[in-house]
């Protein structure tokens, strides 16, 4: 049993983690920039902190020792910021990596768990081959996930930095995207408001409408379940290494046509079926693959292929069972 803290712990990948380890035996204690989870994570018996991550005065609300392990999961994301602000990331990536970096350091605590961004790979997207965990870290030059980037692998460099200065283990989670159900089916691209793809693609399965393949039907990428990614974050809690760079993922590419058929598959009615139309002009999706081979050496072992995790998906759309802590469908999507 160990005494742990999330940051971020709101957020979609820091709630399955937090309740994933409670659930294993673990004492869990949840930090959030919301002022209130409306009471989610009190029926869990998990205690739940109001932190701002950007003031250093906030943390003074939390314990002060006997913290073993500490995951940061919090900080800002392109996909939920309207408009742009770069001043945003460099205060809550940097600045709030360094005062986690500091709690951490002055509770006693050995280990930390960073979420990375794929962003620093992207100039390896297109490959047939799989991305290593060690790939060089860059980030693009241009565009909403630039700054992002950027304040990412600087929170990045400074987790290192207390490594070796402070002997604090890190385990940096490289992750694509993580696929789960949300009742917000909404993001946001260049500061403006859009479906995600895949929810788009599900909401037409579920409307009987046909569905456009664009581009190469074949070309391959990750889907990693929420599910699957919390085991990977349990495994590093438990993991006695130093750590490193691991990249979130199952090293198989599911493609585009797998992709659609499997949403028709587990979502179309059985009275009205979608149809894949082929768009060979246009754009394709982008292409890539992760090397999971050093995450395989914590011990994970991928629990849901694709289908099992649309199937899981379905289920929990249906249940919503965090509607306490997010809301429900109907919030975000207006009939």
């Amino acid at each position: 049993m160990k005494n742990i803290i999330i940051f971020g712990a709101t957020g979609t990948v820091g709630v399955y983690t937090a309740l994933r380890l409670k659930q294993n035996g673990n004492n869990v204690i949840a930090a959030g920039k919301r002022k209130s989870d409306n009471g989610f994570f009190g029926d869990y018996d998990i205690p739940y902190f109001s932190v701002n991550i950007s003031n250093e005065f906030n943390f003074n609300v939390l314990p002060q020792k006997n913290i073993d392990v500490v995951l940061h999961f919090a900080g800002a994301m392109p996909a939920r910021m309207k408009g742009y602000d770069p001043y945003v990331y460099v205060e809550s990536i940097v600045k709030g990596a360094l005062n986690v970096l500091e709690y951490t350091r002055k509770v006693g605590a050995k280990k930390i768990i960073f979420t990375q961004s794929i962003s620093d790979i992207l100039y390896l997207f297109g490959s047939e081959y799989p991305i290593p965990a060690d790939a060089e870290i860059k980030f693009p030059l241009t565009g909403d996930h630039s700054i992002y980037s950027i304040s990412k692998n600087t929170a990045v460099n400074l987790i290192e930095h207390y490594f070796y200065e402070y002997g604090i283990n890190r385990f940096i989670l490289r992750l694509p995207t993580i696929y789960l159900y949300h009742p917000n089916p909404f993001y946001y691209v260049d500061g403006q408001k859009i479906w995600m793809a895949y929810r788009y693609l599900i909401n037409q399965a579920i409307c009987g409408r046909d569905i456009e393949l664009w581009g190469n039907p074949e070309s391959k990428k990750e889907i990693v379940y929420v599910k699957d990614f919390a085991q990977i974050a349990e495994k590093c809690v438990l993991s006695d290494s130093s750590g490193g760079v691991y990249n979130v993922g199952n090293g198989i590419g599911i493609s585009m046509r797998e992709q659609i058929q499997g949403i028709i598959d587990v979502f179309c009615s059985e009275r009205k079926k979608s149809k894949i139309i082929y768009r060979p002009e246009l754009k394709s999706s982008p292409q890539f693959i992760l090397d999971i081979s050093k995450t395989k050496e914590l011990g994970y072992i991928s629990q849901f292929d694709y289908k099992q995790y649309l199937i899981d998906f379905k289920e929990e759309m249906e249940t919503e069972p965090f509607r306490k802590l997010w809301g429900e469908s109907k919030d975000f999507i207006k009939e």
